[in-house]
């Protein structure tokens, strides 16, 4: 249920959003891998499930713009 909680919040955001959204799962990840260097990483879980929101977020954008260029 989790996922498609998710899937349903992103589909709801704008363009814009979309790519802030983007932005802070990617600095998020960047401060991880930081950890996960230095032996500091508490859930390495979290760094595949940040490159799966990436991707998701990164196909929502893609369709949104679709969307819009062939109205």
């Amino acid at each position: 249920m989790k996922r498609k909680d998710q899937l349903v919040e992103l589909r709801a955001l704008g363009i814009k959003e979309l790519s802030a959204k983007e932005k802070e799962c990617r600095e998020e990840l960047f401060r991880l891998r930081m950890q996960k260097s230095t032996a500091a990483l508490e859930k390495p879980s979290r760094i595949k499930e940040l490159k799966k929101m990436i991707a998701r977020i990164q196909t929502l954008s893609r369709e949104k713009t679709k969307g819009e260029d062939s109205k």
